[in-house]
C-alpha cells in the first residue's frame, strides 16, 4: 500500500497545479489527446549548451570509471553456448516485421499501423535467446512467470507517462486517426505492454558479460548519515515539481521521466524500504548502471522502428529539438537514463527480491 500515496502525487499533483492556475482541465484529459495547446519554446543554443554540460558532468565520470576499473578474475565468462533456435525464429521474424513496418503493400495495408507490437515481441525473444545463449538461463526460460507479468505492468506504467505527456506535449502520434475511441485504447495498450519486459530483458542480457558488472559494482560508495532526511527533502522537492510541471512546461518537461522515480524512491526509504539506491553505498551502482545502459539501448531501438513506420510518435521538445536522430533530437536521448530507472524500480515490485538478482548480488 506504500505505492498509494507515491502514485496520488504522480498522478494528482499536475492535475491540481493546472486547476489552482485557473486553466481548462478537460482539455488535460482529453482522450484521444489531439488538442496541442502546449507552446515549446524554440531551440536555443544557450540551453542546448547547458544540458550538454550537465549530461556529460554527470555520465561522463562514470564513463570514465567503468572504462579504467580493473577487476580480478574471479569471474570467468561461461563458454558460449549453442544459440536457440527459437531465437532463429526470433530473427526471421524480426527481419519480416521490419520490412512490413517500412514499407506499403496494398495487401498490408490493414495490419500497417499494428507493426509496433510484433516488431518489439521478436527484439524480447531474441534478447533472451542472446542470455540463454551467454549463460544457459534468461527471463523466458527461466522466470517466465515474471516475465509474462512485466506485460501488463508495462501497460499501465506507459500509461501513466501518456497522461503526464499531456501536460508538456514532448510528443504526439501520427497514423493513428483510424482508430476508434476503444481501438486506440486496444492498440496503445497492446503496444505499450512491451515496454517494460524489452528494457529488463536487455538488462537481464548485460547482467550476462560478467566484466561489466564487475565493474559497475565497483564505482564510488556514496552513504549519507541522514537518509531519510534527504528522502524526504528530495521528496518534498519533487511534489513540488510534479504540481507546477503543467504551468511551465518548458522548463520542468524533464521531470516526467524523473519526477515519478523520484517520488516513489523517496517515500520507499522513508518506510524503510530497499531501493534500487541501496546497494550505492558499497559502491555498487550495476542496479543504476544497467538499467540505464539497457534503456539507451532499447530507446535506440524504439526510434530507429519508429520512425518509417505508419503510425508513429514525433517531438516538440522545447530548447533542444535539433540534431534529430530518427525522429528524437540528440539531447532527447539523454533522458532514456533515467527512464531505465524507472522501469527498473517499477519491474523491482513484482519481484521476490524487489531487484533484479545478479544486480542485487554483483561483487563490491
Amino acid at each position: 500500500m506504500y505505492l498509494l500515496p507515491a502514485l496520488l502525487m504522480v498522478f494528482g499533483l499536475p492535475l491540481i497545479g493546472v486547476t489552482i492556475a485557473g486553466e481548462t482541465v478537460e482539455r488535460y484529459l482529453e482522450f484521444p489527446p489531439v488538442t496541442d495547446f502546449v507552446r515549446h519554446a524554440p531551440f536555443s543554443w544557450t540551453a542546448f549548451t547547458l544540458i550538454v554540460l550537465f549530461v556529460l558532468t554527470t555520465t561522463l565520470p562514470i564513463v570514465i570509471r567503468l572504462i579504467r576499473t580493473r577487476v580480478p578474475s574471479i569471474e570467468k565468462e561461461a563458454a558460449p553456448r549453442k544459440f536457440p533456435w527459437w531465437g532463429w525464429v526470433a530473427i526471421t521474424w524480426l527481419a519480416v516485421w521490419w520490412v512490413l513496418a517500412w514499407t506499403r503493400f496494398d495487401w498490408f495495408r490493414f495490419l500497417q499501423p499494428h507493426t509496433f507490437t510484433p516488431l518489439w515481441l521478436g527484439y524480447i525473444v531474441l534478447v533472451n535467446a542472446l542470455a540463454c545463449a551467454r549463460s544457459g538461463r534468461s527471463l523466458l526460460t527461466h522466470r517466465t512467470r515474471y516475465l509474462l507479468a512485466l506485460f501488463p505492468l508495462s501497460a499501465m506504467f506507459w500509461w501513466s507517462f501518456e497522461y503526464l505527456n499531456r501536460f508538456v506535449q514532448n510528443w504526439h502520434y501520427v497514423g493513428t486517426e483510424q482508430f476508434s475511441m476503444a481501438g486506440y485504447i486496444l492498440h496503445a495498450t497492446i503496444s505499450f505492454s512491451t515496454v517494460l519486459p524489452g528494457v529488463i530483458s536487455t538488462t537481464d542480457l548485460l547482467t550476462t558479460f560478467p566484466r561489466l558488472r564487475a565493474r559497475a559494482s565497483r564505482l564510488w560508495p556514496i552513504r549519507t548519515h541522514r537518509p531519510k532526511f534527504i528522502a524526504g527533502m528530495i521528496l518534498i522537492g519533487a511534489c513540488m515539481v510534479m504540481y507546477l510541471i503543467g504551468r511551465f512546461p518548458n522548463y520542468l518537461f524533464p521531470f516526467v521521466w524523473m519526477g515519478p522515480v523520484f517520488l516513489i524512491v523517496s517515500v520507499q526509504t522513508l518506510i524503510g524500504r530497499r531501493t534500487i539506491l541501496s546497494t550505492v553505498a558499497h559502491g555498487n551502482w550495476a542496479p543504476i548502471v544497467l538499467p540505464a545502459l539497457a534503456a539507451l539501448i532499447c530507446g535506440f531501438f524504439w526510434e530507429l522502428w519508429n520512425v518509417n513506420s505508419l503510425a508513429h510518435w514525433e517531438y516538440t521538445v522545447p530548447f533542444i529539438n535539433r540534431f534529430q536522430i530518427f525522429e528524437m533530437p540528440l539531447l532527447g536521448y539523454a533522458g532514456y537514463l533515467p527512464f531505465g530507472l524507472e522501469c527498473m524500480v517499477v519491474a523491482g515490485l513484482i519481484a521476490r527480491d524487489g531487484i533484479h538478482p545478479h544486480l542485487s548480488t554483483a561483487t563490491h
